[in-house]
């Protein structure tokens, strides 16, 4: 009897080599061998008893063992059946596991977010995006860091970078710009320059003799270009007297008396001691800051970072508007593309 089974299985196995155990037949496996009863398992699957019968001929067929020894009395596991239940329950227990890590990363309720900013990010909407996404997504893992524009599209293309947030313009065909603030310029000057004592606008032209602190042009190539065609319409080309790669260090450069410097209004929240900010008496042009990432990212934390950053931007302008009547800031709703 047991040489015809193995002769009859060896068939089988022979005919159906090419086959695979599939997630069901380990479903209904574990379905008849809980219940103890291919109806009772059958009725717990909703299907019929028949197909059932086959599917697990089938699973048999293809492992080369008998699972379950079949009496009038109902079904119990052989010793294979026995030594394949739990392994079986573990491989659906698993694959349990990985479906809802693949449903929390989609959702974005756990991964990572590299997320890369300038600098004047970090005294605008940085800080109350970061909160309403750690409200939203706690189980993300938000590692910061705070690159030039140029240093962030460096690592957004060699995919060490998620998301960024960056000044406006971005030459990268690779790389999508979300618009999110703009911001209008204001004059940072040293608290001691006569200006701040009778002035709260100041023209462009009054400040022809005046030092300049600037970011080089490869690492803000818009608020560089920006400052030298102000003013050059003010009938003077500036001099430069520093360089800085960073806000923060063109603003303790003003501190310091080196020059005086053209900067995103964001930046009067620094409060740095020495500095006073005053608005121009032209119009002010405006600085684009956006969130930037590669077009074939697919980190679903992405797009819900980029919507905190706007609810920030809105929360910001309406503060701003706030404290006086006519703000210079605009969210991503009112920023052309």
């Amino acid at each position: 009897m047991h040489e015809t089974i193995r002769a009859n299985t060896s068939c089988w196995h022979f005919v159906y080599r090419h086959r695979i155990v599939e997630l069901r037949h380990l479903r209904y496996f574990l379905a008849i061998a809980e219940t103890g009863s291919f109806l009772h398992a059958a009725q717990r699957l909703h299907i019929s008893q028949p197909p059932l019968s086959m599917q697990i001929k089938d699973l048999e067929v293809e492992l080369g063992v008998r699972l379950f020894v079949r009496s009038s009395r109902g079904v119990t596991l052989t010793v294979a059946g026995q030594a394949f239940l739990p392994e079986a329950s573990a491989v659906l227990s698993q694959l349990e596991r990985a479906c809802n890590v693949a449903r929390r990363i989609d959702a974005a309720e756990q991964g990572s977010l590299k997320l890369g900013f300038v600098s004047i990010a970090d005294y605008s909407v940085l800080p109350p995006a970061l909160k309403r996404f750690h409200a939203a997504h706690p189980g993300v893992d938000v590692q910061l860091h705070e690159l030039t524009t140029d240093a962030q599209l460096n690592e957004l293309r060699a995919d060490r970078l998620d998301v960024g947030i960056a000044l406006w313009p971005i030459d990268d065909e690779g790389v999508s710009f979300v618009p999110i603030l703009e911001e209008h310029l204001v004059l940072a000057l040293p608290s001691s320059h006569p200006a701040t004592s009778r002035k709260r606008r100041v023209g462009l032209a009054s400040l022809s003799g005046e030092q300049f602190v600037m970011v080089p042009r490869p690492l803000a190539p818009g608020l560089h270009d920006m400052t030298i065609a102000l003013c050059q319409s003010a009938g003077f080309v500036p001099r430069v007297s520093q360089h800085a790669k960073q806000m923060q260090t063109v603003i303790s450069l003003v501190s310091s008396e080196f020059g005086v410097a053209l900067v995103p209004e964001s930046l009067q929240h620094l409060q740095r001691t020495g500095v006073s900010y005053l608005r121009l008496r032209e119009t002010s042009p405006v600085i684009r800051l956006g969130a930037v990432y590669r077009k074939q990212s697919t980190n679903p934390a992405i797009p819900r970072f980029i919507d905190s950053l706007r609810a920030a931007s809105a929360d910001h302008v309406a503060r701003q508007k706030q404290v006086r009547p006519r703000a210079v800031g605009r969210s991503a709703a009112e920023v052309l593309p």
